[in-house]
């Protein structure tokens, strides 16, 4: 991997730099920012630090004959890159280097980055809408909304920078609307899509169904079933996944043509003598197995959960006290970046801050973050 090579998939990428002579290529500062935070940097300035510390290393890759970026330049340029651009040619670099899996599941999240918050300019904290390869463990895309409110028209704007097609995308109850159930199926996708209250009629009905046929184990209809059982962190978990084929009888499928299934996940939790179940429904534009079903809805549960906790704790995201211009959303793309990175690094089995701080260590260890 040299300098060519890497910049090759950054060529769409603006300098927003108005002097074009500065000292530092722009690929210096992408390369070096992308490092940095994979070996634990939070900040700016820690940038700066790792590039000076591992300079000698980073010369293997990157022309340093002008030495490394201040902390000043590289906020000056995270502060000013264009986000949707930069994360479109970061995931063109991270996808030249592994192998896409098959019919794979988009999970589409959203996420306050809380740190953004700023009180004094009245600034309310940003909220971006994201996508991400489940078993590739990729983030794909993402879009700023103002609110959480605004996922509803965020959610197509993000489509639009996707290719669903031969992909089931998962998505939450907000974004279960007609017209983002319709825009998936019409690019060629599959969808699986929570549903609660947000859409009563549609709720109802499939509650209706599955009270209904549980009580006779689904005689003589046509449903698929999954069952897990974990133990781990003093609890046990049973779930169980039930797919039904849409009854012709169905009511709400005159406003949502292309359902094909309906389906339940339950989850019982027994932790210290108490039980627990938990409920939740989905619609589907494809009658997938049991398994497939189980996995969707597993996979957009990890995103949900596990990603962004993993983005707070072991990268401290919602600790960013990042404003200016588009520097909160940049440093996300490179955290969510990050994190594709060090998951995909299958050597070592350690959790994702030993993995940071092992990176920090040993620069053989980066690389295989980087380019295994």
């Amino acid at each position: 991997m040299n300098a060519h090579s890497i910049a090759h998939h950054f060529e769409e990428l603006e300098d927003p730099r108005v002097d074009r002579t500065q000292r530092h290529p722009l690929i210096n500062i992408i390369v070096i920012g992308l490092c940095a935070v994979i070996c634990g940097a939070d900040f700016f300035t820690e940038m700066e630090e790792f590039g000076e510390d591992k300079r000698d290393w980073l010369s293997k890759f990157i022309d340093l004959e002008h030495g490394i970026p201040s902390h000043d330049t590289f906020n000056a340029v995270f502060a000013r890159l264009k986000p949707q651009v930069f994360e479109k040619c970061l995931l063109s670099w991270i996808t030249s280097l592994v192998e896409w899996t098959e019919g794979e599941v988009i999970a589409v999240d959203g996420k306050t980055l809380r740190g953004s918050y700023d009180k004094g300019d009245s600034k309310a904290a940003v909220h971006m809408v994201s996508a991400f390869a489940v078993a590739n463990s990729l983030s794909l895309a993402s879009v700023v909304t103002d609110e959480k409110s605004n996922e509803i028209t965020a959610i197509p704007k993000l489509l639009d920078l996707l290719d669903v097609s031969g992909s089931l995308v998962t998505i939450d109850a907000l974004g279960c609307q007609k017209k983002i159930a319709e825009k998936i199926v019409d690019e060629d996708g599959d969808y699986v899509l929570a549903v609660k209250d947000n859409q009563p009629k549609l709720h109802q009905a499939i509650r209706d169904y599955f009270s209904k046929y549980l009580e006779t184990d689904f005689a003589d209809v046509d449903c698929r079933t999954h069952q897990t059982f974990d133990v781990g962190h003093g609890r046990e978990e049973d779930r169980y996944y039930y797919l039904a084929k849409v009854p012709t009888d169905f009511a709400p499928q005159n406003d949502w043509p292309h359902i094909k299934a309906i389906g339940m996940a339950v989850n019982v939790t027994r932790r210290e003598r108490k039980e627990t179940m938990g409920v939740r429904y989905y619609i589907a534009s494809r009658y997938l197995s049991g398994k497939r079903f189980a996995n969707a809805v597993r996979g957009h549960w990890g995103i949900e959960n596990l990603g962004h906790w993993q983005l707070d704790v072991s990268f401290g995201e919602d600790d960013l006290r990042l404003r200016k211009g588009h520097a909160p959303q940049n440093m996300s793309v490179l955290m969510r970046t990050a994190l594709s990175l060090l998951k995909n690094e299958q050597t070592n089995t350690r959790g994702i801050k030993s993995k940071r701080k092992k990176a920090g260590w040993n620069t053989a260890y980066l690389e295989k973050v980087l380019f295994a």
